[in-house]
């Protein structure tokens, strides 16, 4: 159900908060730059955002889309935490880059992985210094549109947007409760879009179908970062990647206020899978590799 309390039920039309799942597309509309020679992800990212002040050591693009720049994730998990629970509205990137700008890194870029929401905040910056345009303009435009992923857009709290579902979650005694209440808009690239299972299966197909980027580009997308001491995350550029069965698997999970998100690829297979839930703490990805393993094992002709 999209809305238990006027009983509308869901469809693959419904918009979905993607979480994290908001990552691949973020690192899709980076690496498209990269491939026009619009933005260098080996300077620093300082050299297309600006707002964001000069730290002990430079940062690249390349380092934050693979999570090793050295940029903190959330300082808790606490709804009551201003990061996690935010209610306010932002308008800018440049807003969302206040939380953390002032802040030490964690560690020197490129020693160590260390997950970062944050850091893709900066991502989005680089994307709109890059482009000249607004992250959620340049994306829309070479990303969405392209795939047709006509209902992807960032989740703004304020406005009506039509067939976007309500949010759950369970309480101690395990009843379903509407969510905590959140504005991402601080954090749109990295936790902010919303889309339905068709726009993502869309977006699956056009990464397949080499729609957005070209082969070689996704080849780079989807190999593992490596830390300076040369051992392998087993996360790439905005995609976490695996190996099942012998089966070279991409994909990445989301979890927020009412969501719990997860997409997953096999491109040998040409096969992917979308899981969107309006609850929080469900355990999607699971869920994701369970229905890919089942669709990898399928004949060729019953799959759709």
């Amino acid at each position: 159900m999209a809305d238990l309390e006027n009983s509308v039920p869901a469809t693959s039309r419904t918009l979905y908060r993607l979480g994290s799942v908001s990552k691949p597309l973020t690192a899709t509309a980076a690496l498209q730059l990269w491939e026009r020679g619009k933005i260098d992800l080996d300077a620093p990212v300082q050299k297309y955002c600006p707002t964001f002040p000069q730290k002990e050591w430079p940062i690249t693009t390349r380092e934050l889309l693979g999570h090793l720049g050295g940029i903190r994730h959330y300082k808790s998990d606490s709804q009551d935490d201003p990061e996690i629970g935010n209610t306010k509205h932002f308008d800018s990137l440049a807003d969302g880059i206040k939380f953390f700008a002032n802040d030490p890194l964690i560690a020197k870029p490129g020693t160590k992985f260390h997950y970062s929401t944050m850091g893709y905040t900066l991502v989005g910056c680089a994307i709109e210094g890059a482009s000249g345009e607004k992250f959620v303009d340049y994306i829309r435009e070479n990303v969405f549109l392209p795939a047709g992923m006509t209902g992807t857009q960032a989740d703004n709290l304020i406005s009506i947007i039509p067939y976007r579902t309500r949010y759950y979650s369970k309480n101690k005694s395990g009843a379903v409760v509407n969510a905590d209440l959140l504005d991402s808009s601080y954090k749109i690239p990295g936790g902010g879009l919303i889309s339905s299972a068709d726009d993502m299966a869309r977006f699956e197909i056009a990464i397949l179908n080499d729609t957005l980027i070209k082969r070689a580009t996704r080849d780079i997308t989807w190999t593992p970062q490596k830390t300076a001491d040369g051992l392998q995350s087993g996360y790439a550029l905005g995609w976490g990647t695996s190996t099942r069965d012998g089966i070279f698997e991409a994909g990445h999970g989301g979890s927020q206020q009412g969501t719990s998100t997860a997409i997953r690829v096999a491109p040998e297979k040409r096969d992917g899978v979308v899981v969107l839930v309006n609850m929080d703490e469900v355990d999607a990805g699971e869920l994701a590799g369970q229905l890919l393993k089942f669709v990898l094992a399928a004949p060729p002709a019953s799959k759709n």
